[in-house]
């Protein structure tokens, strides 16, 4: 991690132009200075009016995630994207490949990607593509000539004469019949696991990472389903062997790119997710637990869930060390599980923007839109403008998945000039997040607040202290008292850099705290205010 660290400055103007405000030379990795926009390319935009989504859609509404000049707002200011699997398999959700370094014709060709590549670094948008390494298609050559006992590929997969008997870590079944035997395959027959004791199996994907790492210049990846990568017996999960291979796995990216990310997706509890990055395996995990904390405390109206789950976090992880989200392609949308009520959305987005940790944002969460299971009805096209058929998404007759019920209200066309919607309410908070190192590499302090439903927290970073409150409830809170028992910072002029309201002069006690502070009256319902303590100069 450390080598990684000391070679960012040198590196990063080789492969990503910067548009954040950097206050000083980062302290921390070029990941923490971003914000990621999680795209189903099938879903985002369609250029050549064949109902689906593709490569030159995302790079013809790149202007709309950033434009590139740090000066406009009109953007959305994401400075990061992470595209889910693009490369060639028989599914309409890629997550079973047939072909490892071929770009899935739907989306276009490996011309587009490098277009797509260059277009995003010269806005400064860093981009990191969906590496599934557990498991291949049944489709693959690899698999087929495994099947039919072709000794080349014969331990590439993992079999049995007989059947084992054994399910999965959910209780599923993972030993699937095939030509008179028995494979392994945690999450379906469709999908079959690779053999990561055969060392060819590594070095090959091994070759498949420095393809999209070196000859397409990706900046990363997105690691699928990591935490079942190698089995030991009948230990499927987070195995010992699993965080070596993926510790080595990250080395060779290095070696490949030292300015490479690697995140995983590790969908389990915070204490097993950390462990993965205590043994260098990944740069960033996705923490599922705060996300879920995030999404009560939005639902809730309660900050008690989200105060104790922050503190743990940011106990486990060094130095804001992980991928913090409301929820993803695998999930129910967050409007849906806040029941279309934009003002707990916006709650949401402040919890996620505010705090530590690297934000990923699903495409469409930003205009509210809605999704519930199965799979395809929470990765539906974007809904760009009020149009009932196709919603701006595509000129075919109609788009390779219908629009959710609520594309009349949730579309960018609708909200993007209104200054009280939830489009507006997210770009204004990731520009703000741009705008102040201490939002994107600050430390967290908890602040007591006196009050459930008011979150309260500074972040703090060497340039500037900032004090966050953020009211998750539908009432005025005025019965509040802010308490901080130390502080190490010095008082400057404070200011509301983000919200409204005339702020209360603050007095420090004598060990650098506060006793007591109101700053306001009355903190509006579902509010969201950051007070700018020290910065700086001052």
């Amino acid at each position: 991690m450390m080598k990684k660290w000391f070679l960012i400055g040198l590196l990063l103007a080789l492969s990503i132009t910067p548009v954040l405000a950097q206050e000083t030379a980062p302290s921390a990795p070029w990941w923490n200075d971003r914000v990621f926009y999680e795209i189903f390319v099938r879903s985002f935009y369609d250029s050549d009016a064949d109902g689906i989504g593709d490569l030159q859609g995302v790079i013809q509404k790149l202007d709309y995630l950033n434009d590139g000049d740090p000066n406009t707002t009109t953007d959305l200011g994401v400075t990061g994207i992470w595209l889910m699997p693009i490369t060639q398999s028989p599914s309409y959700h890629g997550y079973d490949v047939t072909d490892y370094q071929t770009v899935d014709e739907d989306y276009g060709t490996t011309e587009d990607f490098r277009e797509l590549m260059a277009a995003a670094h010269e806005r400064g948008i860093a981009v990191i593509v969906d590496f599934v390494a557990n498991h291949t298609s049944d489709q693959i050559s690899w698999f087929t000539a495994s099947a039919r006992g072709d000794e080349d590929y014969a331990d590439w997969y993992i079999w049995s004469d007989t059947d084992p008997g054994y399910a999965g870590p959910w209780g599923q079944g993972v030993w699937h019949q095939r030509n008179g035997r028995y494979f392994y395959g945690v999450f379906w027959s469709g999908m079959p696991d690779l053999n990561y004791t055969n060392p060819e199996v590594t070095e090959t994907m091994y070759d498949n990472a420095r393809f999209w790492l070196e000859d397409m210049g990706a900046d990363g990846f997105r690691m699928d389903a990591l935490r079942y990568v190698v089995e030991e017996d009948r230990s499927m999960a987070d195995t010992d062997s699993t965080l070596e291979w993926t510790a080595n796995f990250n080395a060779y990216m290095d070696s490949i790119n030292p300015n490479s990310l690697m995140v995983g997706e590790v969908w389990t509890d915070s204490d097993t997710v950390a462990q993965y990055l205590d043994a260098g395996s990944l740069d960033l995990a996705f923490e599922f637990d705060l996300a879920t904390a995030m999404m009560s405390a939005s639902s809730s109206g309660s900050s008690s869930i989200m105060q104790s789950r922050a503190a743990n976090v940011n106990e486990l992880y060094p130095n804001g060390q992980y991928a913090a989200f409301l929820t993803n392609h695998d999930q129910n949308r967050v409007m849906s599980e806040l029941r279309s009520d934009v003002n707990k959305a916006k709650v949401a987005a402040s919890l996620l923007l505010t705090n530590r940790g690297v934000p990923f944002i699903y495409y469409g969460e930003e205009i509210g839109m809605i999704g519930e299971k199965p799979d395809e009805r929470i990765r539906t096209p974007m809904q760009w403008e009020l149009e009932a058929t196709t919603v701006g998404f595509t000129d075919a007759r109609r788009p390779w998945e219908p629009m959710q019920s609520n594309f009349t209200t949730a579309n960018v066309a609708t909200q993007t000039d209104d200054a009280d919607s939830l489009l507006s309410h997210y770009r204004n908070l990731i520009h703000l997040r741009n705008d102040h190192i201490a939002l994107r590499q600050g430390d967290y302090i908890a602040v007591e607040s006196g009050s459930r439903k008011l979150y309260a927290f500074i972040r703090q970073h060497a340039d500037e202290t900032l004090l966050v409150l953020i009211n998750v409830d539908d009432e005025p809170i005025t019965d509040y008292a802010l308490t901080l028992a130390e502080g190490s910072f010095t008082l400057g002029t404070p200011a509301v850099i983000f919200g409204q309201g005339e702020l209360t002069p603050l007095t420090l006690n004598m060990a650098g705290g506060f006793d007591a502070y109101q700053p306001f009256a009355e903190v509006a319902p579902y509010s969201t205010t950051v007070i700018r303590l020290a910065s700086a100069g001052e």
